[in-house]
């Protein structure tokens, strides 16, 4: 077997065992380790540019058991095999870190073979606590790096959790995730010019939760290329992990001209790239900062479609909230039916074909009682639309939205869950064509897969909601009287309703 091979199937045999063994472990966990397959770690380490001579000068953080070094030091030795590299590969929990000095030791030795020198270091700290003290107060290292190479960690950070306040003291970054975190110290660490190469779930692309991070990150990188499987679980197959992940490549200080843009249905599949205008991938002046993906050129031609609709929502004068009655804290409220002096409780579950069906026998409270501790929660009985913020994996639409009629519930005020989005004018009801018009809308196949086009994981926020762009108000009323008073259409009429009434006419008033 050719040497490089050789290297690769030993450090393969290397993460295959320690993943078995941390199947099985509570670290997996708590560290939120998953390490990379093989053919994904060729993927990754193909991305960076790499020089042809001097020295290139690497940190790999959460390295696990090496595989990405491997790769990167295979692709070295077939490309560009007078470069010496210099690797510092840093990982906090011993078992792995034991295999992961057998791989390094193993890439060294391989490289001399062929006349290349490697020099290793393993760190075997916790990251963030080591990068905070390298750091210093300057936010940066003294030594910077040419290439960061990574697959952090995935674990959510609480608010007050010694990682995120460490970011947020040092380098002034909010990170709620600990994949955020890595990225932020491997931002820090490149020197001008310097590339990070990573593997990470979708979900920083868009939302509230990441819009700091975002911030950061797009003030200092610029992405140089972007890579989507098609198939949701395919990269850690044996590790069970069904979040969407996604490949990216960004340079510090870079230029903001081109993103390569590339898919593919699963590791062996051949891979589609197309190149595209930074601007399509972040919009200019988006408060949001959002990074679109249209990884196809139907998915480019549906952005260019969105991006020529007429009205923005707050142009509508119709605003989108979360809904306002959090059930576990407003327990003592809750009950099974309704009741004297309870009002409606409408939950993702009394969604149903376009309406909101009441009451429902969902295993949820179906009412809420009217008082004083419930004011606040609680809208007039009006006309809405609203939409669920979580979808199942399995579900086959992001978006699902329906109509709050209160010619079908007897009631003076409503709750809408905390589970729900809540189109409203101002706190109260829309005009019946507006509301049909718009349910009509976010129910489109072209919404749902716009939707995707920027979202990476099954959550539906308001802000997502906000930034989209929408028909007019004309237009909105002519889809909405369309629908006229029959039975919820089915897809088909849907979608040709919208193209009939809001793409033929994209720019009517």
């Amino acid at each position: 077997m050719d040497p490089v091979e050789a290297l690769l199937a030993r450090t393969e045999d290397r993460r295959t065992r320690a993943s078995a063994a941390l199947s099985t472990a509570p670290a997996r966990v708590r560290l939120g380790q998953f390490y990379t397959p093989s053919r994904a770690a060729a993927l990754i380490a193909g991305m960076p540019d790499l020089p042809r001579s001097g020295t290139l000068r690497v940190l790999d953080p959460g390295a696990g058991t090496g595989s990405l070094t491997a790769a990167l030091i295979a692709r070295i030795l077939r490309e560009a095999p007078g470069l010496q590299i210099e690797i510092v590969a840093a990982e906090i929990d011993p078992a792995a870190a034991a295999h992961l000095s057998e791989t390094l030791a193993d890439c060294a030795r391989v490289a001399a073979s062929t006349g290349t020198r490697v020099t290793v270091a393993v760190l075997q700290a916790d990251l963030v606590e080591e990068a905070t003290r390298l750091c210093g107060d300057t936010g940066h290292l003294a030594d910077p790096f040419d290439l960061v190479i990574m697959n952090p960690p995935y674990r959510k950070l609480a608010a007050q959790s010694t990682e995120r306040q460490a970011l947020q003291a040092v380098e002034g970054v909010d990170c709620p995730n600990l994949y955020a975190t890595f990225l932020a110290i491997g931002v820090q660490a490149l020197k001008p010019g310097g590339q990070i190469v990573a593997i990470t779930p979708r979900s920083f692309t868009n939302g509230p939760y990441f819009g700091a991070f975002r911030r950061f990150f797009l003030e200092r990188m610029a992405l140089d290329q972007i890579h989507v499987f098609e198939s949701r679980s395919v990269v850690f197959a044996d590790s069970d992990v069904l979040q969407e992940n996604i490949i990216f490549c960004a340079t510090r200080s870079g230029d903001h001209d081109q993103v390569v843009l590339s898919l593919s249905r699963g590791h062996d599949d051949e891979v589609s790239s197309r190149s595209v205008a930074y601007t399509e991938v972040v919009k200019p002046g988006d408060p949001n900062q959002f990074i679109h993906i249209p990884s196809s050129e139907a998915d480019a031609y549906l952005t260019d479609m969105f991006a020529a609709l007429p009205r923005g929502l707050h142009e509508l004068d119709i605003q989108v909230s979360t809904g306002r009655v959090v059930d576990f804290r407003a327990r003592e409220y809750l009950l099974e039916r309704s009741a004297v002096g309870a009002v409606p409780l409408i939950y993702p579950g009394n969604l149903r074909g376009g309406r909101v069906h009441w009451p429902l026998t969902i295993r949820k409270p179906q009412a809420l009682v009217a008082c004083q501790g419930t004011r606040k929660l609680l809208l007039p009985n009006e006309r809405y639309v609203v939409v669920k913020r979580f979808s199942a994996k399995e579900e086959r639409r992001r978006v699902v939205a329906a109509i709050y009629d209160p010619e079908d519930v007897a009631a003076h005020e409503v709750g809408f869950e905390n589970h729900l989005n809540v189109f409203h004018y101002r706190g109260r009801g829309l005009l019946p064509d507006i509301a049909a018009g718009l349910c009509l809308w976010l129910n489109s196949t072209a919404v749902d897969q716009f939707f995707r086009t920027f979202s990476g994981h099954t959550q539906v926020n308001a802000t997502d909601l906000r930034s989209m762009r929408y028909p007019s108000t004309g237009q909105l009323s002519n889809l909405g009287t369309a629908l006229g008073q029959g039975s919820w259409p089915d897809q088909q009429k849907i979608d040709s309703l919208v193209a009939v009434h809001v793409f033929s006419s994209a720019g009517q008033p």
